[in-house]
């Protein structure tokens, strides 16, 4: 059994090295037909930590979960839940390029 449950140490040992509140990481373990699915509930305030600059930080742990699935001969998956009540923030506008051009006119004078 040890060696079935490695996959959730495993990102249970790094996840609790990253995030500042440890006590609050909770981890759940399900199997189905499609493989492993581990699913992450860490404190919102880590969760910019976990998650990374434009995901970097999620994309890795992924790939280290795979990789220790794939020594155990399962497909492990990670889904990073969001905590109750947080907000999806917009996307950043990006100015049209004509008022840029009229910007960089103004700027000029």
């Amino acid at each position: 059994m040890a060696k079935v449950a490695s996959d959730k140490e495993f990102l249970e040992f790094i996840v609790k090295a990253l995030v500042d509140h440890p006590e609050d990481v909770k981890i759940d373990r399900k199997v189905d037909e499609m493989g492993v699915l581990l699913s992450l509930k860490v404190n919102p305030e880590d969760m910019g930590q976990i998650i990374g600059k434009a995901g970097s930080t999620a994309r890795a742990i992924r790939s280290l979960v795979r990789i220790v699935g794939l020594k155990n001969h399962a497909r492990v998956n990670l889904k990073v839940e969001e905590p109750a009540g947080a907000t999806k923030r917009a996307p950043a506008k990006e100015a049209p390029a004509k008022e840029e051009k009229e910007l960089e006119e103004e700027l000029k004078l």
